[in-house]
C-alpha cells in the first residue's frame, strides 16, 4: 500500500497484539472481523486515548471510518503476537488516510494489510475540519511540515 507522493507519511508506528483463543475459530485461525479490532487499537494508540476523550469532551470532535478496504493474505494464529504496523497520512483537514499492516513473528511479508478512511466528525455527525492543535500533534514526528 503506497500512499500518494503529494502526501507526507507519517512514521510507522507498531503495536503488540496477543492473538487469545477467543479472537480464533475452530480450527484456532483469527476471524477476520477481529482484524479491524486490531487496526482500531493500533489507531487509538497512535492518537492516544486520552487526547481522543479530551478532544471530543472539550471540541465535540470525533473519528469515524468512512472507508475500509482489507486484504487478508496469510491466517494469524492462536497464541501469536503480532505486529500491528500502522502509518497514516492527512488526505484533508477532515480526513486522514491509514496504512496498516499485521505482520506474524518471522514474517516475510504481512499477513494483512489495510487502507482505513477516518473523517472528523462533530457531535452531530456532521463532518467537521481537525483542530489545529490536533494536526499538530499527529504531525509532531512527521520529517517534513504539514500544512492544511
Amino acid at each position: 500500500m503506497m500512499a500518494s507522493s503529494e502526501h507526507t507519511l507519517s512514521p510507522q508506528y507498531s503495536f503488540p497484539v496477543q492473538i487469545y483463543y477467543e479472537d480464533t475459530d475452530f480450527s484456532g485461525v483469527v476471524y477476520h472481523p477481529n482484524f479491524l479490532k486490531y487496526f482500531e487499537r493500533a489507531r487509538e494508540h497512535v492518537i492516544g486515548a486520552d487526547i481522543l476523550a479530551n478532544l471530543w469532551q472539550e471540541q465535540g470532535l470525533g473519528f469515524a471510518v468512512y472507508r475500509s478496504d482489507m486484504l487478508c493474505h496469510d491466517g494469524v494464529e492462536f497464541a501469536d503476537i503480532i505486529d500491528v504496523r500502522t502509518r497514516f497520512y492527512f488526505e484533508s483537514k477532515y480526513r486522514t488516510v491509514w496504512l496498516q499492516e499485521i505482520w506474524r513473528p518471522n514474517g516475510k511479508k504481512p499477513a494483512v494489510t489495510a487502507q482505513i478512511e477516518m473523517v472528523c466528525m462533530n457531535k452531530a455527525r456532521q463532518l467537521a475540519p481537525m483542530s489545529p492543535s490536533l494536526i499538530s500533534k499527529l504531525s509532531q514526528n512527521f520529517t517534513s511540515q504539514i500544512k492544511l
